[in-house]
């Protein structure tokens, strides 16, 4: 049985746009055009699941879909980082910093480490890969890169080396163990 899967990444806020780990902002104005443009661009699924975060479920309601809340969906965990840019967080902490985004296992943040979060991931896709049919999933940038790097087992510091802009779909087809991976493709740009 093909499974096939496709991930919409959450348009942009004021977290997005600020390079902030995630604070429960609101899609921005011109975000949430976007996702209401792109709404006829998303073809039909046999389950539609979010990601329970704040700019994937407004996103999800702006691409005019239906969703069910999947907690294993979720972003990475950033624990007392959470609000803060990248930029702030190393101004008071560089060494915590450099052992998050070299280590897979560190947790300075209090949070999830990158290694579970792509455990959670594998687990969820290979969940996904027992449903038949098409699954549309709204989730976070970072579960995306997760996926990609169970997907092409890949060592654990690829994580930050993919980039997944915002208001991107990402295809995941195949079964448990073996998938092809599509990354990126611009919902704005189908059908053009």
């Amino acid at each position: 049985m093909t499974s096939r899967i496709t991930l919409i990444t959450p348009a942009s806020n004021r977290s997005l746009r600020e390079a902030r780990f995630d604070d429960g902002s609101p899609l921005d104005p011109s975000g949430r055009t976007r996702a209401e443009a792109s709404a006829s661009r998303l073809g039909a699924a046999d389950r539609v699941l979010v990601s329970p975060t704040a700019r994937c479920l407004e996103t999800a309601a702006a691409l005019g879909l239906s969703a069910v809340p999947e907690p294993a969906a979720a972003g990475l965990d950033m624990g007392r980082w959470r609000g803060l840019t990248l930029d702030e967080v190393m101004a008071r902490e560089p060494d915590a910093v450099m052992s998050w985004l070299t280590d897979p296992d560190a947790v300075p943040h209090g949070g999830e480490p990158v290694r579970a979060l792509c455990e959670r991931a594998a687990g969820w896709l290979a969940a996904s890969a027992a449903v038949e049919g098409r699954t549309l999933a709204v989730v976070e940038q970072e579960f995306v890169r997760a996926l990609a790097v169970t997907v092409l087992d890949a060592p654990g510091p690829a994580f930050w080396r993919l980039d997944v802009p915002p208001l991107t779909a990402t295809e995941l087809s195949g079964r448990s163990g073996r998938w092809n991976l599509r990354l990126g493709r611009e919902l704005e740009s189908e059908g053009r």
